[in-house]
């Protein structure tokens, strides 16, 4: 489906997000965030002298653009640094440092568990929340902590180091409990960490309101400075908060994240790739949706569909909704895996908002390519129920055309290609190297080429012609035409043939079928699909016919001519302005050139006539 960037960009979100810019092969160039899609990515295409040679350089290449809305600009920046790191993008250089986002770090394998700040998430025992945008933020958050819970930092060994030394500074300003000194047991302190992860879950509405309590309180006691102090906390919790849901900081597992959005018979499947507990990629998938089919049903057929064709299987599978047979879809998953596949419905928390993040996503793509999914069937198969109407048939899904390409005769090819309900489909195309006829004919040389076709498609041996066509279609008139019912008729084979035929520009004009040219709207979805497969059956056969003239080098028919050898054949090259005065000269005059003689020119002469006669 071809990309339309003006028409893409009246379709951009006014939302916060990832954008990657893709060039003509689809290799993605750059990645960028923006608070607003729809600002930042204009920008792109604007006429403005502030660009840098760079941008502009990347601007020149880009082919399409696909973009990832997100909650915040804080998730759209971790994002952007995980898809950099996946992809590398030419123009990203920016960001070839590497640069690494924190992780809050609770050791929850401790009998009394401190939080600290980590640069990467390590396999251990530990619960890892992030990565985060910001270290200053969790600097503040993890001093929020401490002031509210006196959780402690020291290294020491717990109990086991109980009542060793003295406590800490952070016990005497009241930022540590000294559960070094026995001050608290265990249990409490639990309970304290209990909390903790409360908040680095996302429940900090009760925080938040604790905070604002006391930032009141303070005011109204005329304690500004504490009342600042709590207002810059709350700040930092509100940071804290838009932590990044795109990725799954509690575990460095690989998982599939799927989910869907629908309007009658269309649906979109978007899936995110978690790969190491971080986003790298997404997809997503058009669906056509049987009538009365539920959300569920839509997921499961996909599950199955596409994960039989993956050869990558993650170990979970994050879905949307509940799907039938989801213990039996899961041991099949797991047995081409050769590991356990998890299927779950996450219902709370941060697997939960990264499924309803998929599915706002599906939702997007559903509405925007609404219109581009019209358009496509316009050309596709409502062109071809136009074409039914000008030909009076019924049931069009198959069409096969046919062209013939040769230069003077020489290496006379033949192409077929395929279209079904409107598109190519390419992996039946065929081509044929003209074996039974001599010289250009094209009229033979399409008879060999159909015969071949249709005494395959009816053996055994059928070499992947089985298929029949619904309708032919042939590059010209009532000849070629002609020539594809002869070739039927002998074979008791009844398809209606067509011709596409061209003025004299050399532009196709309409169809000629049962002896009649029909007239056609030549600004129709029909018109333009019967431009397309006539243009490439033609490209089709010339793109084979070069190759070949490519293996033989400049090859000239008159190589083919007994007798004349390289010296004689450049002495009628220079001596004649084209093949065809070669053709139309007499012996004599054909002797009288430098290096032949009387018995080369009557070879030459009758080649040409042998030739003449054939066609």
């Amino acid at each position: 489906m071809e990309f339309d960037i003006q028409e893409e960009l009246k379709k951009l979100p006014d939302s916060p997000g990832v954008y990657l810019m893709h060039d003509a092969d689809d290799t993605i160039i750059y990645v960028g965030k923006a608070i607003s899609l729809k600002n930042r990515v204009r920008q792109y295409f604007q006429n403005s002298r502030d660009k840098t040679p760079k941008i502009r350089k990347m601007v020149s290449k880009i082919h399409r653009f696909e973009y990832i809305i997100t909650d915040s600009e804080m998730e759209a920046l971790v994002l952007e640094c995980n898809l950099i790191k996946e992809h590398s993008p030419k123009y990203n250089t920016m960001l070839k440092d590497d640069k690494g986002y924190p992780y809050i770090r609770v050791t929850v394998d401790e009998a009394f568990p401190r939080v600290q700040l980590a640069r990467t998430m390590k396999k251990d025992k530990s619960r890892y929340f992030g990565p985060y945008p910001s270290a200053g933020a969790v600097k503040d958050t993890l001093d929020l902590l401490r002031k509210l819970f006196q959780i402690r930092t020291c290294s020491r060994v717990l109990p086991r180091d109980a009542g060793k030394d003295r406590p800490c500074l952070n016990y005497h300003i009241g930022q540590c409990c000294a559960p070094c000194q026995g001050t608290v047991s265990e249990e409490e302190y639990r309970q304290s960490v209990e909390q903790i992860l409360d908040f680095l879950n996302g429940k900090y509405e009760k925080l938040l309101k604790l905070l604002q309590e006391r930032m009141e309180k303070a005011s109204e006691d005329m304690d500004f400075e504490t009342a600042i102090r709590y207002r810059e906390l709350i700040r930092s919790v509100k940071v804290i908060s838009q932590k990044q849901k795109a990725t799954d900081s509690s575990s460095q597992g690989d998982r599939d994240v799927i989910a869907m959005a629908s309007q009658g018979p269309d649906a979109v499947v978007q899936v995110f790739f978690v790969r190491e507990g971080r986003l790298i990629g997404r997809d997503h998938f058009h669906l056509s949706v049987a009538e009365g089919d539920s959300p569920a049903e839509i997921l499961g057929s996909f599950v199955k569909q596409f994960y039989a064709g993956t050869p990558f299987l993650p170990r979970e599978l994050f879905l949307q909704h509940e799907i039938a047979e989801q213990e039996a879809i899961g041991a099949w998953l797991s047995g081409k895996r050769g590991h356990k596949v998890q299927i779950t419905v996450p219902k709370k928390g941060q697997k939960e908002r990264l499924v309803e993040l998929a599915a706002r996503n599906a939702e997007l793509v559903l509405n925007q390519d609404k219109e581009k999914i019209k358009r496509e069937e316009a050309k596709t198969i409502g062109a071809m129920r136009q074409i039914e109407n000008w030909l009076g048939l019924a049931g069009l899904c198959r069409v096969e055309a046919y062209d013939i390409s040769n230069i003077s005769g020489f290496e006379s090819v033949g192409s077929m290609v395929v279209y079904e309900n409107g598109r190519p489909k390419r992996s039946d195309y065929r081509k044929f190297r003209i074996k039974w006829v001599k010289g250009a004919n094209d009229y033979a040389s399409m008879e060999e080429v159909l015969t071949r076709r249709f005494s395959r498609g009816l053996s055994e041996e059928n070499q992947g012609f089985d298929r029949l066509p619904d309708l032919i279609m042939m590059d010209g008139g009532r000849g070629q035409v002609n020539i594809a019912l002869d070739v039927l008729g002998k074979m008791g084979l009844r398809i209606p043939v067509c011709g596409m035929v061209k003025d004299d520009r050399h532009r196709t004009r309409g169809l000629y079928y049962n002896n009649v040219e029909l007239p056609v709207d030549t600004h129709s979805e029909g018109f333009r699909l019967i431009t397309r497969i006539q243009d490439e059956a033609h490209r089709f056969a010339i793109e084979y016919h070069r190759s070949l003239r490519g293996k033989k080098n400049v090859h000239s028919v008159l190589d083919d001519i007994p007798g004349i050898g390289p010296k004689r054949r450049n002495a009628l090259m220079r001596s004649f302005d084209s093949l065809e005065d070669i053709r139309s000269a007499s012996v004599e005059e054909l002797a009288q050139i430098e290096g032949m003689n009387e018995a080369s020119a009557r070879a030459v002469a009758d080649f040409f006539r042998i030739d003449t006669l054939q066609e």
